[in-house]
Order: C-alpha cells, then sequence, then structure tokens
C-alpha cells in the first residue's frame, strides 16, 4: 500500500470510473462530471453550474436556498452526461480548512518497514483533531525518516528500528460540514470526500515543477481569498481570509452610488488594480441607485472607480502577506506564486500583487483536462476541476479510507485486520 502522494497508489480510480466534483462558493455552485480515460486523463462530459443561493463567505446561511443551487446545479450536469451519480467529491472553504503539522515515531515490527508501520503513523495524526469542533478531512505525509536518516520519500521495505513520520493534517469546522453533509443528502447524494478549496485549485493548474520546487497557490473567489503552500512536491499549509471579489464589488456599489448588478458590470469593463495615467481622462458611465431616469447619463472619471479597487485589494495582498509571514513559509518556498479563480482577472492584479508580495505571479487556468467548454475553462472553474483530479488520483489523503474508523456494521473485519498488524 502506497501512502505517499503518487499517481500510482492502489486508490487511484481505474480507467472508465466516473468522477464527479461539486464546488460549492459564494457566487456559483459549479458540478463538473468526468470519464478516466485509458491513459489516465480526465474528460468532462458533464457540466452544470448555478447561482449560488443562501451562501455567504463559504458557509451556508440559509440551507433551503442551498440545497436548491446545488440540485439545480447536478442536475444540469447529469443532464449532459447522460446519466445520474450517487457519489460527489466536495470543497470545503478555507475558511474552514486548517493546517496542523505533527511528527509520529513509531517502532519497526519487524526487520524492515511494512504497511502496518506506515499506517500505525498515520493513525497517529487523528491527534490534530479537536473532538466535536474539527474533523480531519485530509492526512497528507510530507516526509519520513528512518532512525537518523531524513529525507525518505518511500519507506517501505526499508530496514530499520524507528519509523519517524512528518503529517500534514488538515481540519475543518465540525458544523460546517455537518450542513454540507446535509445539504447534499437532501439532494441525494454521499460524499465521497471533502477537499479543501485552495488544494482542489492547485491540483488542477498548478504544473509539475512549481509543486516540486515550491509555490503558492492563491485562489481569490468572490467571497474568501484561499491559500495553499506547496514544499517539495506535497502541500505543506492552507489558509484563507474572508475577503474576496464580492467585497471589491460592494465597495464600487457603495463608492459610485450604484445597484450592485451595475457595479459588478463597471468591475468587469473597467476596473483595475493599479491606476494609469489614462484614467483621470477617460470616463465612464455609471447609474445611480434609484434613478429611473434612463436618458440622464452619469458620467465619472475611469479614476475613480480605480481608486475604489485598489485599496481593497492592496489590503487582500497585505493580509495574504501576513498570514504567510505568520506561517513561516513566506520566504521558505520560493519566489513563485500562481493566483486563480474568478476575481484573478481584473487587469492589474498580477502588477499589484508583485508590488506587495515581492513574488513572480501568473494567473492560472486548469490544465490537464479535456472536454471543457471556453466559458467553464477559465480561473474561476479551477476548484471544480481539481475536485476531478482529487477524486481521482488523491483518495490515498482521505482519512477515513487509510485510517478506517470502527463502527458496528465492520467491527469484526476491522478487529481482524488489527490483530493481524499487530500479533
Amino acid at each position: 500500500m502506497q501512502f505517499s502522494n503518487n499517481r500510482n497508489n492502489p486508490f487511484a480510480k481505474p480507467p472508465g470510473s466516473i468522477v464527479a466534483g461539486l464546488d460549492i462558493g459564494s457566487s456559483k455552485v459549479c458540478c463538473f462530471i468526468a470519464r478516466i480515460s485509458n491513459t489516465n486523463r480526465l474528460n468532462v462530459i458533464g457540466i452544470g453550474h448555478y447561482e449560488a443561493r443562501g451562501i455567504k463567505n463559504g458557509n451556508i446561511v440559509d440551507m433551503e436556498l442551498a440545497e436548491i443551487s446545488v440540485g439545480h446545479a447536478v442536475q444540469l450536469a447529469e443532464q449532459m452526461a447522460g446519466q445520474t451519480i450517487d457519489s460527489v467529491v466536495v470543497n470545503v472553504s478555507g475558511i474552514h480548512a486548517h493546517s496542523h503539522t505533527t511528527t509520529s515515531k513509531v517502532s519497526v515490527t519487524g526487520s524492515e518497514v511494512n504497511e502496518s508501520d506506515v499506517r500505525k503513523s498515520l493513525i497517529q495524526s487523528r491527534e490534530c483533531e479537536v473532538s466535536g469542533q474539527n474533523e480531519l478531512i485530509h492526512t497528507i505525509p510530507v516526509s519520513y525518516a528512518m532512525d537518523n536518516i531524513k529525507g525518505i520519500s518511500n519507506p517501505l521495505g526499508m530496514i530499520g528500528k524507528q519509523l519517524s513520520t512528518t503529517i500534514h493534517g488538515v481540519t475543518a469546522a465540525s458544523n460546517a460540514l455537518k450542513n454540507l453533509r446535509t445539504c447534499i443528502a437532501n439532494n441525494h447524494l454521499e460524499i465521497e470526500a471533502f477537499c479543501a478549496a485552495p488544494y482542489a485549485s492547485a491540483l488542477s493548474c498548478l504544473v509539475e515543477d512549481e509543486i516540486d520546487l515550491g509555490c503558492t497557490l492563491i485562489d481569490m473567489g468572490a467571497g474568501t481569498t484561499s491559500i495553499a503552500v506547496f514544499l517539495e512536491g506535497k502541500l505543506v499549509y492552507v489558509d484563507a481570509i474572508a475577503v474576496g471579489g464580492s467585497h471589491v464589488t460592494s465597495d464600487i456599489a457603495r463608492g459610485l452610488t450604484t445597484p450592485l448588478n451595475h457595479a459588478e458590470r463597471l468591475k468587469t469593463l473597467y476596473g483595475s488594480a493599479i491606476q494609469s495615467p489614462r484614467d483621470e481622462m477617460e470616463t465612464i458611465e455609471v447609474p445611480q441607485t434609484g434613478e429611473e431616469d434612463r436618458f440622464a447619463p452619469n458620467y465619472m472619471p475611469r479614476s475613480l472607480l480605480t481608486g475604489i479597487i485598489q485599496p481593497r485589494l492592496e489590503e487582500t495582498f497585505e493580509m495574504v502577506r501576513a498570514r504567510l509571514d505568520a506561517s513561516g513559509y513566506i520566504n521558505v518556498v520560493g519566489r513563485r506564486v500562481v493566483l486563480t479563480g474568478g476575481a484573478s482577472q481584473l487587469q492589474g492584479l498580477t502588477e499589484l500583487g508583485t508590488l506587495i508580495l515581492n513574488k513572480q505571479i501568473r494567473i492560472a487556468s486548469p490544465i490537464k483536462i479535456s472536454g471543457l467548454a471556453e466559458a467553464t475553462s477559465g480561473p474561476a472553474f479551477s476548484c471544480a476541476s481539481g475536485l476531478l483530479h482529487y477524486s481521482a488520483n488523491r483518495m490515498n489523503e482521505v482519512p477515513n479510507i487509510i485510517i478506517p474508523v470502527m463502527t458496528p456494521g465492520n467491527f469484526v473485519s476491522r478487529l481482524g485486520s488489527w490483530l493481524k498488524e499487530n500479533w
């Protein structure tokens, strides 16, 4: 049994399998259905997305409305795919995900490390759970050491007396997960696994060299901005701040006294994250809240719009920098930052981010996947695409699969396995 992040691990789904991902965001709910090809490539066969209702800043605030949004997105994807799904991998907002690094040490039972020894070391990762408050959603071995030898990538078959495993555990708030389970169950679906949203986005749009050499991914959504840090091929940190693209839209609506729908349009068509000398000379039409006379246009210099957008985005990047600094990884993972998510497409964003973070920045869209329509292949759909990758290749990181929990229904079989491993 392979417990590292290995595409050839026995938990990887075989060609022909159907996988489904459900991205529940603050602005949209998106469901992707894909089939795994003979070359292990994901081919999307069903796409459904619907306006997110009852969801705010990564939280379900109205269960009935959230259920309707999920139901519509899944139904549209099933209709396009021509088949029904019964389970999905669901994203967990970065607001609810927290990183914990633990190191476990176990004595090797035989002359060489076997699967039982590795499993015992992973079981200790449950220590990072807080009963009743948090639930473990990822168990990721970061590195192994055998006696005094460090930097081991795969300990199976190695000879030694003590196996040490550094594990990155990601927990999520139990109440948030319960709400997601209820929402999904009421749509007659099972949750195959949870995946932290920035991790899913990273799996869909980072290239292998970025993951191996060290990289920070920033997923800029409507209600949250999430962070995933990779070092030596492993996810080592996740975090998020409750600020996103919708906050920029709200600032515009208040600052220019225009309705939210017009504020979103102005942001999309004329918005920029950084001031330009031309902004003062260019004027834009800004409809005013409550004014019914459409034939009395109201014009403002574009610089006013940029002057509202830039401070909010500066604040966002500064908050991200503070989180990375507190994590200890800001200077460890190199200078590459990848931006993705629907709010990452604003003009001038890479330049502003470079100034504040002092990093090399690029904007990324989903890769390593086929069948996406042009309208659903941009940065806004990175998370949904990544959930498919997680379902197909990363189920070896799901705690309840690699570290089974004893339940009455399988007590005998689990007891037999325990006796076999320990006696």
